[in-house]
């Protein structure tokens, strides 16, 4: 009987209706026993002969098998979905396979997972894949989970946070209440008062209570764990030690394991306990408990020796039937009884397959599920789940002192094993280890001993590798001459033992030191770089080239490039899902838009990239440096609070690269509102680093404040500078203008010549206020009305502009607002005939104005835009109609 849920129901039914047109998702979400279950089942009976169905759910392991609920479904979707799963395929291939075996079907698919916040985080990635694109494919997606288990930290959580809500129905199911309870109690002796006293609605304890038909005061249950316990004391004792047996699986349990573990009446057990409604049979005939909490319960009751040899005795009857494809369940089993032996053989067989199918966090656990027992297992293979867990837990937390020390262990053992090339190996991630914990010496000094061991060993791409690593910390400590010098010496030793992804990664780090430098023949190496990494699918490599590609560009103003590889960039890391390289990525984009004097444009991607959620302080701080100076030149009062978090933010990176231009920028404010000593005080700071810590433009930058604070002293310096600035250093404002112009760098133009002691004709005068104006630089327009005032030159300005001006109404992308309203229709999955009939317009007419849209967005097709857009949701905007 289904109480207080026909609303919840109609839901599903409206959400079913539309499927054929635009994917949709549920989820319904409340705590353990209030109906989830028993509310799908139903709606399951209701839309089953119209949709093709397909259920699933997750299990409560430590260690869950990744991509565990898909395992269950993947034969009935695609076989070669199910083959990549089993050969541990690489995540963006399952995830591709899994979007392709959905939209494959003819007919509208429900797939139904269950329990989602025991979900391993192979399937939670898949799963943020599916719901960015799931208005894409006819689709009716269901996923439940306890509410109350899922807290800001939970995995789980970052999925919920994707969820589209244009396409979403979130239902949470609440308590029964008491006219529900009332009805459900009729017929029987008990209370409904007192059901809803000791239940609180909760409608499987209900069901349960109700079951045991006991309504003594003093033996009615308070709790669920007596409920189940009464349940459990009727039974036989064979059978109850039957079900306790069958509460250690948490899975659901083959009918050929229980004929294995209880030849004589384990298949009668089982359905007798069905009929009691203590198991479900579904349809494969695998048993499982109607509800965790019984299992649990269950489970609570059989004392703690009996579980050790009632799980060793689950192990072996898996192993003798061959059922080890699941090695988490093994793992399981093995933890359970305690078997160090069996732990230490399928601990690391489950860490690898988790490691190739990209679940990294799952792989660690494993892995150190077996290094518990390290002491008992043989040097070597201690040594290697030493090495194996600190990488994977590596990947993602660096700075562990654990993870420092289990490569050290690793070291100790590997040294009394006379395995040289794997001690040299560790001492190398050690370097990598400490570079990421802030550590410089201690990097330098591993990433040499790694070399000196390996050099002592015949020559590797190992060697090679280490090699190419300290070209990395020298590049990234700005020593360009010795970074060249490293990578130079890794492709040296590559080309005797070739390894395309030491030469991709040396290619990088050699072409990046380069043009940071000024040194632009770096830019052929990073070509190649690129180009090989695209040619062998590294597609991380790819990313990084065009972030230090678009980087170099920009910081060298070299904006032509520089547009055409951001948009370029942003296409790969969104068609790849490369989140964290398109943000950062972004945030070049925005200092992009700031230098070609797109201020509204370089807010509006600023401001959309600080309010993303789950985004590090690196992946932010380029758009926060350019949001503080953007804001600056407009006038904001947030301008310097602004300017105050971007410097201590890049002040705890310990990098010059992002401290310097947050002091230019203070600077820069400082001069527009007059605050003398703020500028001095960093024109001090600046003036302090040594030479080859600023490039030429940002030296220029320095040296030409210099000169407008009255700092300058022209003997002390023979610096080369970039030229506007040299240009503007020398005298020659006019030029310096031009040369600002001709790089498509307006307000630099404008400051250039605001400086300019001579004349300027009406006519410039007028074409650069208007600009600075059109741009929205208002603190620089406010500084040159106060300076006319004071000078008695105001009649030469041009009256004060009302309302919006042409730049503020501009798109990011350049829409027109037809077109951004055309983009909104796109992003709710309306077709072009769909959009025409909306708006009243021929359907050609929309298909131009899409055309229009995609080129524009710098994509292919109506996916990448929408997943463009959900990277960077300012793009969708508030349509001006």
């Amino acid at each position: 009987m289904l109480l207080e849920r026909d609303h919840i129901i109609t839901a599903f039914n409206e959400a079913t209706q539309t499927l054929n047109q635009i994917g949709k998702i549920v989820l319904v979400s409340g705590e353990a026993g209030i109906g989830k279950t028993t509310l799908i089942e139903h709606v399951y009976s209701t839309i089953e002969l119209n949709n093709k169905v397909f259920w699933s759910g997750c299990d409560p392991l430590t260690t869950p098998q990744p991509f565990a609920p898909i395992y269950d479904i993947a034969p009935h979707l695609d076989m070669k979905l199910f083959d990549l799963l089993e050969s541990g395929a690489i995540q963006t291939k399952v995830f591709s396979a899994f979007f392709h075996a959905i939209e494959s079907f003819d007919e509208p698919v429900v797939l139904i997972i269950e329990d989602l916040h025991w979900a391993d985080n192979a399937t939670l990635d898949l799963l943020k894949y599916f719901v960015r694109r799931i208005s894409l494919v006819p689709c009716l997606l269901c996923l439940t989970y306890r509410d109350d288990e899922v807290d800001t930290v939970h995995p789980l959580s970052t999925l919920l946070q994707l969820i589209p809500s244009a396409h979403a129905k979130r239902i949470e199911l609440t308590p029964l209440s008491i006219n529900a309870i009332s009805e459900l109690a009729e017929g029987s002796n008990h209370d409904p008062q007192h059901l809803l006293e000791i239940t609180s609605g909760n409608p499987f304890f209900i069901t349960e209570l109700l079951a045991t038909q006991n309504t003594t005061e003093d033996k009615v249950p308070d709790s669920i764990l007596e409920a189940i316990g009464i349940r459990l004391a009727i039974l036989a004792e064979s059978e109850r030690f039957f079900l306790q047996t069958i509460s250690l699986i948490p899975f659901s349990v083959p009918v050929e394991l229980i004929q294995y573990l209880f030849p004589e009446n384990g298949e009668t057990y089982a359905l007798d306990c069905v009929k009691r409604k203590l198991l479900m049979c579904d349809s494969k005939g695998n048993f499982r408990f109607r509800h965790e909490l019984a299992r649990l319960a269950t489970q609570t009751s059989l004392p703690v020796y009996q579980q050790k040899k009632a799980h060793k005795k689950i192990l072996e009857s898996l192993e003798h039937l061959a059922l080890i494809s699941d090695l988490a369940w093994l793992v399981h089993h093995a933890e359970g009884a305690f078997d160090a032996n069996k732990i230490l053989i399928y601990g690391p067989l489950a860490g690898s397959k988790a490691a190739n199918l990209g679940a990294h966090k799952e792989a660690a656990s494993f892995y150190e599920k077996a290094l518990n027992y390290a002491a008992e297992a043989d040097s070597e293979l201690a040594a290697s789940l030493y090495e194996n867990w600190a990488y994977e837990v590596g990947l993602t937390t660096h700075m562990k002192q654990s993870v420092i020390d289990a490569r050290k262990h690793a070291i100790t053992l590997y040294k009394a094993l006379g395995r040289q090339e794997k001690v040299g190996e560790n001492l190398r991630w050690l370097s990598r280890l400490y570079w990421y914990q802030g550590d410089a010496e201690r990097a330098e000094y591993y990433v040499n001993e790694a070399i000196s061991l390996f050099e002592s060993l015949p020559s590797s791409s190992e060697l090679a590798m280490a090699y190419s690593l300290r070209s990395q910390l020298e590049m990234l400590n700005d020593k360009t001459e010795s970074a060249v010098m490293w990578g130079n010496k890794a492709l040296e030793v590559e080309k005797s033992n070739p390894n395309t992804a030491v030469k991709v990664h040396a290619l990088n780090n050699i072409g990046t030191a380069l043009v940071m430098n000024g040194q632009s023949d770096g830019e052929v190496l990073l070509e190649e770089s690129m180009q090989l990494a695209q040619k062998l699918g590294l597609h991380e490599d790819v990313a990084r080239v065009y972030t230090n590609y678009s980087d170099y560009c920009v910081r060298y103003k070299k904006l032509d490039k520089a547009e055409a590889l951001i948009s370029a960039g942003i296409q790969f890391d969104v068609s790849h899902d490369l989140d964290s390289w398109t943000y950062y990525l972004v945030g070049i984009q925005s200092q992009l838009r700031l230098e070609q004097g797109r201020f509204t444009d370089a807010e509006s991607i600023a401001s959309g990239v600080q309010e993303l959620e789950n985004q590090t302080l690196l992946m932010k701080l380029p758009a926060l440096s350019v949001l503080a100076r953007v804001h600056s030149r407009m006038g904001y009062k947030d301008a310097s609070n602004l300017l105050e978090q971007a410097l201590q933010n890049a002040i705890s990176t310990n990098e010059n690269q992002y401290i310097v231009p947050v002091k230019l920028s203070l600077i820069e404010y400082a001069w527009l509102n007059k605050k003398l000593h703020l500028a001095l005080h960093n024109i001090e700071w600046l003036s302090s680093l040594s030479e080859n810590v600023l490039n030429i433009w940002q030296k220029g930058e320095l040296l030409i404040w210099q000169k407008r604070f009255d700092c300058f002293n022209s003997h002390e310096t023979s610096t080369t500078i970039a030229k506007p600035y040299q240009l503007e250093l020398d005298g020659n404002y006019i030029e310096a203008y031009e040369s600002w112009l001709s790089l498509g760098i307006p307000f630099n133009a404008a400051l250039a010549l605001m400086h300019s002691p001579l004349d300027i004709t009406d006519s410039l005068f007028t074409e650069i206020f208007n600009s600075l104006e059109n741009m929205q630089a208002n603190a620089l327009v406010t500084w040159i009305r106060d300076d006319a005032k004071q000078k008695h030159y105001l009649e030469r300005l041009p009256k004060q502009s009302r309302g919006p001006y042409s730049k503020a109404r501009k798109h990011p992308a350049g829409l027109t607002s037809k077109e951004q309203h055309v983009l909104n229709f796109m992003l709710n999955g309306a077709s072009n005939l769909q959009i025409a009939t909306s708006l009243s317009r021929s359907q050609r007419t929309i298909e131009n104005h899409v055309s229009s849209i995609l080129n524009k967005l710098e994509v292919d097709n109506r996916i990448e835009a929408m997943l463009r857009v959900q990277n960077e949701p300012w793009l969708a905007g508030k349509p001006k109609l």
